[in-house]
């Protein structure tokens, strides 16, 4: 959800196959090996430099290990290096031949729920990892429920530390039954569970000797191969406008009246002769052409960033909504959604008053109820609850100041998606998944 949960970090590549980037998170608790895992996908898939490298090893000797510590690789704060814990999230590239990839790797601790919904929002996949020495915990499953709450399509269990439990297979066994019971409570749509030795690199990039007992495939091989190209909403057309494009100074008399909408496509499929309806106005026209930065393109569709033209001029500007005149989304001032807090300085208390972004779109608004406060561990739901607090979640019911083109979170990660945003200093202070627009 690029609007809606914070920035979603640019790709160092060049457009191009969108099915060829996969976007996926780790989550962890803490000393489960999270950093590590990173560290050694980077290293055995050939992704750092050597001075990277050089200096890892320089600060493994500081430290006074006796091993290249690959966990350092992604642990890059100061503050990170010294208590040996991920604080922020941190972004990677790497590519192989078959696909490149943005990991995301947030942290564990529950202080820093934001941060890993930050990381997960805009994920295709999240990797969680278990130790296999101690099992589930409480963190095993909030990070199992903030990936399902964030509808990330995909989930793949690392039981990490497997060297450290002989490999033996009832270890393996016992935690992916365990593990399967509490997915049953959830709505996760494609689960895959792999025993690995982060440290050591078994069932990580290569398949393990040490487990013939394990037939699946390597944590990169299923990472590679994951199918993600349907999990995009291919049905559902909408196009926030995101800014007019009008040349004023145009030397090329065909660009003299040049008239394009440009944004980032949310969903759907877009193509030259489609008939298309404006929100709010509630107008009909025709796409006339497609633009983007490479030339004029046959179909448009998410997460492409184009310019549409149109057979009519009709008044559009930032924050209207171009869709499919039988397929709209819902008009409403008045949403319920589940929101995680992220304030530290303020709370979150019926009344309050909140700019809201919603894609293209701001408006003011003001909480007009709080339902409950949902415990991430227990998925218990306190409905005696009236503030949220940093890093907690719970529902509430937004009254706005203008109406916004919506969706449920749950069909349309974009469309569903809310940046709630401090009135007085502009900071953000929550993010927003909708469950019902009225």
């Amino acid at each position: 959800m690029t609007d809606a949960l914070g920035t979603s970090p640019v790709s160092p590549w060049p457009s191009g196959r969108h099915n060829d980037l996969l976007r996926f998170a780790t989550a962890g608790s803490v000393d489960d090996g999270k950093s590590t895992l990173i560290g050694r996908l980077l290293y055995d898939s050939k992704a750092i430099f050597e001075d990277q490298l050089a200096s890892v090893e320089r600060t493994s000797r500081a430290r006074g290990e006796d091993y290249t510590n690959l966990a350092l690789l992604t642990d890059g704060l100061r503050a990170e290096r010294e208590q040996g814990i991920t604080i922020d999230v941190a972004y990677r590239y790497f590519a192989t031949p078959r696909r490149k990839f943005i990991i995301a790797d947030t942290p564990g601790h529950i202080q820093y729920t934001r941060n890993m919904v930050t990381g997960a929002s805009t994920a295709d996949l999240a990797v969680i990892l278990v130790d296999a020495r101690n099992g589930l915990t409480e963190q095993s499953r909030r990070h199992a429920f903030l990936s399902t709450l964030l509808r990330v399509p995909h989930l793949v269990l690392a039981v990490n530390k497997m060297d450290l439990v002989g490999y033996e297979s009832e270890v393996f066994e016992r935690i992916t039954n365990e593990f399967s019971a509490f997915a049953a409570k959830l709505d996760i749509g494609d689960l895959t569970i792999i025993p690995i030795s982060a440290l050591h690199g078994d069932n990580v990039v290569e398949r393990s000797e040490n487990m013939p007992w394990y037939d699946g495939p390597s944590l990169l091989r299923h990472l590679e191969h994951v199918h993600i190209a349907s999990d995009r909403n291919l049905i559902d057309v909408r196009f926030p406008v995101q800014y007019v494009i009008r040349p004023h100074q145009a030397t090329d008399p065909q660009l003299h009246d040049y008239r394009g909408y440009a944004g980032m496509v949310a969903g759907g499929v877009l193509k030259p002769g489609d008939e298309v309806l404006h929100l709010p106005s509630g107008l009909t026209t025709t796409i006339k052409r497609i633009d983007t930065a490479a030339g004029p393109a046959d179909e448009a569709f998410s997460p492409m960033s184009v310019t549409l033209l149109l057979d009519d001029d009709l008044d559009i500007s930032r924050g209207d909504m171009i869709c499919r005149p039988h397929n709209q989304p819902l008009v409403t001032q008045d949403v319920e959604a589940m929101v995680c807090w992220m304030s530290e300085s303020s709370v979150l208390t019926p009344r309050s008053r909140l700019v809201v972004k919603h894609t293209t779109r701001t408006a003011k608004a003001m909480v007009r109820d709080l339902h409950y406060r949902l415990d991430v561990n227990t998925l218990h739901r306190d409905e005696t609850a009236d503030r949220l607090s940093l890093n907690e979640i719970g529902r509430v019911t937004l009254r706005l100041t203008q109406p916004v083109f919506c969706d449920p979170y749950s069909r349309n990660r974009q469309t569903g998606g809310l940046i709630l945003i401090d009135e007085a200093t502009s900071a953000t202070v929550g993010a927003a998944m909708i469950t019902e627009a009225r």
